[in-house]
């Protein structure tokens, strides 16, 4: 299949890209810098010029090909309403592009955005609608117009080198002030993926996803931030200790609001659905090597 691919050179989409030449798919990736065009030639990917407020340019590519991801987002969190809007528009131009053709569309979305009823967040939940990221609600209204989308939902942690997300953000904190901290006991948990088994998730929905479903790229359920925090302190050579919640903003900036949170996510479905079985390092073996902190 000729695929289309959003965010082809980012962190995610560059695996991606790889999984899916791998299994002998062509592959179409959006590129706005000359530096991307040339990163998608270099892996044996096609060019598709142009960006996400350019929705001449994703209608485009979503025509040339019979199947589109798209994993490309604004992670401006100053400025988070405008790039979600932005993302709400894309996935409109891609799914009325591929209104009533059975081409499969999958949407990225998160399992932070789910409003979990049990212990763990699953598949079947939706997403909480205070969240100002719309991506599920988009995708759910191409769907209406007759396209095949599914979701895929990633944690808060994807892992693997070239990381430059979450953890990567609390090490540089960790760095500037001297410590490796975390907020209250510690023991709230985040889920995480390797990035490597994130790719293999989206080429499984792709090739196999059903119209309408939600997925969750979810290897370990929920990692206590107290753990990640640990990891960081001895790798750096810095006191692991406590910040209340009054603290956390001054500790951690931007950062404040997810350090606390408590979002443990299963992936129990998805794996039975399609036979998805996360294979990579987890969190924290991945997290304990140097690399990480390579400056």
């Amino acid at each position: 299949m000729r695929v289309f691919v959003t965010g082809a050179t980012g962190f995610i989409g560059s695996a991606i890209v790889r999984e899916l030449l791998d299994a002998g798919h062509q592959v179409l990736g959006l590129a706005r810098s000359d530096a991307a065009a040339a990163s998608l030639a270099a892996a044996g990917a096609e060019v598709h010029r142009g960006s996400l407020e350019d929705f001449e340019s994703l209608a485009a590519g979503a025509r040339a090909c019979g199947g589109v991801i798209h994993t490309a987002f604004i992670h401006d969190f100053s400025n988070y309403a405008p790039a979600a809007e932005k993302d709400r528009r894309a996935i409109q131009t891609l799914g009325t592009t591929l209104a009533g053709s059975d081409r499969p569309f999958i949407v990225t979305s998160g399992t932070l955005l789910v409003e979990r009823q049990g212990p763990l967040a699953t598949e079947e939940e939706a997403p909480n609608p205070s969240f100002p990221r719309k991506s599920e609600e988009a995708a759910l209204a191409v769907a209406a117009r007759g396209v095949r989308v599914a979701v895929v939902r990633l944690p808060p942690s994807v892992h693997g080198d070239g990381d430059h997300g979450f953890v990567p953000a609390l090490i540089a904190i960790a760095r500037q002030k001297g410590v490796s901290a975390y907020v209250g006991d510690g023991f709230n948990r985040w889920p995480a993926v390797h990035r490597l088994d994130a790719a293999h998730l989206y080429r499984l929905v792709l090739e196999k996803g059903s119209a309408g479903a939600k997925y969750h790229g979810v290897a370990d359920e929920g990692v206590p931030f107290r753990d990640i925090a640990g990891v960081i302190g001895r790798r750096l050579n810095v006191p692991v200790v406590a910040r209340s919640p009054q603290e956390a903003a001054d500790h951690f900036g931007w950062l404040a609001h997810f350090v606390g949170i408590d979002c443990p996510a299963s992936s129990a479905q998805t794996q039975e659905r399609l036979g998805w079985r996360p294979t990579q390092p987890g969190l924290i073996p991945d997290l304990d090597r140097p690399s990480y902190f390579d400056i």
